[in-house]
């Protein structure tokens, strides 16, 4: 069998599936279109997030078998039609969950502590004690949305923490001894802390905008290592100005591209400027699960699920 990667990853990948007997050929450089014109050779797909893989790049793959997203997320393929045409899907959110969950505690800590603003101040020779006063996190209820490996992660890092942690998923019977499931309501009644853990489908994306965030009980402060397009940051804005949103840890925002690669343009979204000059917004560039460990992890799992599946 042979397999397109055209994204890079750990080499750990290409050794273990050609010692499989895989036939590997990378392509990191080339464009959609030039990849169109040869995918039909192939019988498998290596990808992160380059570009999308759309009905019309899966009418061109004749032969293919399979793709391997190199992460959690698959909202770049058009799953419905790739499972049609007998392909199948292959991501490895295990391998940066725990990642994630680290992450996603190390900016709600930092929030907590007012780490970002206290910082800030004494490098400009500010010494600022009472203003910098922080909340610990045991005495808070942790709401989680999406209930899945990253949510789990999350909730399990919390428990070294006598904090409430309860979580809502559309699915049910997910809960378990790391977090109490309830309805959205029930979160939005009891959340002092509101963590996105969701994947990015037509229900999520846009999700969090003004009418669910004043749906919320208490003022809370909000954790995004999911997908930006899952918040309007207008709302977010705006909730942040008012105080309805005590502060914000945003590893994702709205403005990505599909790639996840950058999104920076010439001329910054108003909001935009708004969150890096904020000192209640703490924002980093889509690596919650971008870790040493995870870049290993995320290329074993692709590959040990290939090999599963596909060599006898």
């Amino acid at each position: 069998m042979k397999i397109l990667h055209i994204d890079t990853n750990h080499p750990l990948m290409i050794e273990q599936l050609s010692k499989a007997g895989f036939e590997n050929h990378e392509d990191y450089t080339s464009s959609k279109k030039e990849i169109l014109k040869k995918i039909a050779l192939y019988d498998g797909l290596i990808i992160r997030s380059r570009f999308s893989i759309d009905k019309a790049f899966l009418d061109e793959a004749h032969n293919l078998k399979f793709i391997g997203r190199v992460g959690a997320g698959l909202e770049n393929i058009d799953c419905q039609y790739a499972q049609s045409k007998g392909v199948m899907l292959i991501s490895a959110p295990e391998g940066n969950r725990n990642a994630v969950g680290e992450h996603t505690l190390a900016l709600l800590l930092s929030l907590l502590n007012k780490i970002k603003k206290a910082d800030t101040e004494v490098q400009r020779g500010i010494w600022l004690r009472e203003e910098n006063r922080g909340y610990e996190l045991d005495y808070l209820t942790v709401g989680i949305i999406g209930y899945g490996n990253m949510g789990k992660s999350f909730a399990k890092k919390l428990r070294g923490f006598s904090c409430k942690v309860i979580c809502y998923d559309i699915k049910p019977d997910v809960g378990d001894e790391n977090a109490i499931q309830v309805s959205l309501k029930q979160l939005q009644e009891q959340a002092d802390v509101v963590s996105l853990h969701t994947p990015q489908t037509p229900l999520t994306v846009q999700m969090v905008n003004h009418l669910f965030i004043s749906q919320f009980s208490k003022n809370f402060w909000f954790l995004n290592t999911a997908r930006g397009k899952s918040v309007v940051t207008t709302d977010l804005v705006q909730a942040l100005k008012s105080g309805k949103i005590k502060g914000a840890g945003l590893d994702v925002l709205e403005y990505e591209k599909s790639s996840f690669e950058d999104f920076f343009q010439e001329e910054l979204p108003e909001d935009f400027s708004y969150l890096l000059n904020a000192n209640n917004v703490i924002i980093t560039p889509h690596i919650a699960g971008w870790t040493i460990e995870s870049k290993t992890k995320l290329a074993q799992v692709i590959v040990d699920k290939i090999i599963q599946n596909f060599v006898s």
